[in-house]
């Protein structure tokens, strides 16, 4: 999940999906990159589980699951806080 919200442009679609689900066209359009890049990010974000695709109708459109992101930042939040002490084996 890390991974695929290191890339800008991702984490750009995954903001732009949180209100209203997307469609790729959308999304593109907002940025500087081909559809075909687009489409590429997008699947990281779909396997990831931080984006999901949506059926309405004949078009497909993405939302962010809010959840997953929330979770995600939990556990980025958790690793701040002070760790317990591990046992390094010689």
């Amino acid at each position: 999940m890390l991974r695929a919200l290191s890339h800008p442009d991702r984490r750009a679609f995954v903001a732009a999906c949180k209100d209203e689900a997307k469609a790729a066209g959308d999304l593109a359009a907002r940025s500087e990159l081909s559809l075909a890049t687009v489409s590429e990010h997008l699947k990281v974000l779909r396997k990831s589980g931080l984006l999901v695709l949506e059926k309405r109708g004949r078009f497909w459109f993405y939302r962010t699951d809010v959840a997953v992101v929330e979770q995600a930042a939990k556990e980025v939040a958790e690793l701040t806080q002070k760790a317990p002490s591990l046992a390094i084996r010689a």
